[in-house]
């Protein structure tokens, strides 16, 4: 779908009474209203109004009036809801009551970055890699099974749901490019073919949606929490990134060693730079820095590489040479994050990069987590932040973000992300009741 006419005969055609209209909050949780097809027309001129007041960091009760506006692209059939009659869903840009684009909507600031890239004359794809876990119940991990990366477990009841999954994201048109289990027990990986960003951020919400929704359907639950299990790998979402002119790489360059040209090495030298800023918004939760921690495939010092899977950033070598394969994997976003913000920060750091010509430093081929912290000193690797409050603190002075995501976004997202700091610093753990009360 294409056109307002195209979406108005569609679904008078196939007689679609109900149309779902989706969008996030600034944390990334997906919201929806529901509208009949009486309202439909009506809505795509000129947008469905809400209590802007009532979402995660949009309006003050003073200003609460905003407009959720349908992409008329994003028309899709939604496909566990369609089992007796068609629904369809429109993602949607939030609007001020005078049309412009609302401050804060996370579509609307990846939209901006990417017009930003497009003055520079780049496009920017993505392709992230989300892993997620099934448990039995949703109030306790407990696991579906103990295989590991590229099991194929008997009787594998998970094996089936990524089955399910992968055929419900082909009938809504998201193209799945291989499943398979991850390394921890109950982990698990659905890849989808790279998308120019907004594309790709608008599939993830979906991505999530189906995989939580056919997981419910057969009595388990999905978790794209990024770190349920203690001893075990966490969920990550590292993201392949390229940037294209036309149908051109502008990451390749085959007279380069590592194939890489200018404008990648600039890119990458600017996430590496930036890479303490952006690391609360693609890492955004308290439990995401559970994950980062030495030892578990996540990545805790800055730094690229070529192999070495203990490195910030990671230019894959599966196909060494072929231009369209040639991109950077940021290893330190979870499926957590929201997805629109992530992708703008990302996005913002490598193209500050480009602008200053950003120096990149040799890549770190040897496992990192082995070496001594006087070879780490040598060799000036610093680390990310090791919670949620120290990544917060390194945002807060952040100029890049700031301007990434606009001062409504900016300002409320670290808000909101001090309140659940401050709530989490106050609680009193089992552990640390085990530890501490029988000895103290």
């Amino acid at each position: 779908m294409k056109t307002k006419k195209s979406v108005l005969e569609y679904v008078k055609k196939h007689k679609i009474s109900n149309i779902q209209l989706w969008f996030t909050d600034i944390l990334g949780n997906l919201k929806c209203c529901v509208i009949t097809d009486d309202e439909l027309e009506a809505t795509l001129d000129h947008g469905k109004g809400f209590d802007g007041s009532s979402v995660t960091g949009y309006a003050e009760a003073e200003e609460s009036d905003i407009l959720a506006m349908p992409d008329v692209s994003t028309f899709r059939l939604v496909p566990w809801e369609s089992e007796k009659e068609p629904v369809a869903r429109m993602i949607c840009d939030i609007l001020t009551p005078e049309g412009e684009p609302y401050a804060g909507c996370p579509r609307n600031a990846l939209k901006r970055n990417l017009a930003k890239a497009k003055k520079m004359g780049y496009e920017f794809y993505v392709g992230p890699e989300l892993e997620y876990f099934y448990f039995k119940r949703k109030d306790k991990p407990e696991i579906l099974d103990e295989g590991s990366y590229f099991d194929l477990v008997p009787n594998d009841v998970a094996n089936n749901l990524r089955k399910e999954t992968v055929k419900m994201l082909e009938d809504m048109g998201i193209y799945v490019e291989t499943s398979h289990h991850e390394v921890a027990p109950s982990q698990h990986e659905i890849d989808l073919k790279y998308l120019e960003a907004l594309s790709m951020a608008d599939t993830v919400m979906a991505y999530k949606m189906i995989v939580k929704e056919v997981a419910q359907r057969r009595g388990y639950h999905a978790t794209f929490m990024p770190k349920p299990l203690f001893g075990a790998n966490g969920s990550g979402m590292h993201t392949h990134q390229s940037l294209f002119q036309g149908k051109r790489n502008a990451f390749f360059d085959k007279r380069d060693k590592y194939h890489l040209s200018d404008v990648a090495k600039y890119f990458i030298a600017g996430q590496l730079r930036y890479a303490r800023e952006i690391c609360s918004i693609t890492a955004q939760w308290v439990n995401s820095y559970k994950r980062l921690v030495p030892g578990y495939e996540a990545p805790v010092y800055i730094s690229w590489a070529r192999k070495n899977r203990t490195a910030l950033i990671r230019v894959p070598v599966y196909r060494p040479g072929n231009e369209h394969a040639t991109r950077a994997e940021l290893r330190s976003p979870d499926p957590a994050c929201n997805p629109y913000l992530a992708f703008s920060v990302m996005l913002a750091a490598g193209l500050e990069g480009i602008s200053n010509k950003f120096k990149l430093s040799d890549p770190v081929e040897p496992n990192i987590y082995k070496m001594e912290m006087e070879e780490r000193e040598r060799k000036g690797l610093k680390a990310l932040p090791v919670n949620l409050f120290e990544a917060i603190k390194e945002t807060e002075k952040s100029k890049l973000v700031r301007d990434a995501l606009g001062e409504h976004i900016f300002t409320r997202f670290l808000h909101n992300k001090m309140r659940e700091w401050d709530e989490h610093r106050i609680q009193v753990t089992s552990h640390e009741i085990k530890k501490y009360l029988p000895i103290l």
